[in-house]
Parts: structure tokens; C-alpha cells; sequence
């Protein structure tokens, strides 16, 4: 079984740019700049995009909230060494 959301990016099409992957339905992939992740968002509907705002709403704080414990678990890697 996949994870929820995945971290993904293309280092040789688009560098600065990071994809968070909602792998369940509605699956969609928010797509951002590195460093301006919470500000510079495209989303991409994998399944079409729902009707709800609140749905939508929901789900793209949750890919937020992942992305912002992966960057907290990437710190904490790189304190240990």
C-alpha cells in the first residue's frame, strides 16, 4: 500500500521546484518552489478536481502539513550527523 503523500521533484527539468503526491482519491499533486512552497502553489487533479472547497480546502493543508514535517525529519537528519 502506498503512503498518503509522497515527495517527488525533477532535478533535471524543473530544480527549484518540489511536488507533494496525494496518492489516494481525489489524487492531485501540488506543485511549488522550493522556497516559497506555501505561496506559490499550482495543483495539478489527477481524478478531476471535487466540487467541495472544503474537501479542497482540507486536503491541501494536509499536503502542507506533510511537507512541513519532511522538512522537519530532513533537519533532524542532518543534526545527527
Amino acid at each position: 500500500m502506498l503512503p498518503k503523500f509522497l515527495l517527488a521533484d525533477n532535478s533535471q527539468e524543473t530544480p527549484e521546484t518540489i511536488f507533494v503526491v496525494h496518492t489516494e482519491t481525489p489524487r492531485f499533486i501540488v506543485e511549488s518552489d522550493i522556497d516559497d512552497f506555501w505561496n506559490n502553489q499550482e495543483i495539478h487533479w489527477i481524478d478531476g478536481e471535487p466540487g467541495d472547497e472544503e474537501l479542497i480546502a482540507g486536503l491541501i493543508e494536509a499536503a502542507e502539513e506533510f511537507l512541513e514535517k519532511e522538512f522537519e525529519n530532513e533537519e533532524m537528519l542532518d543534526d545527527d550527523e
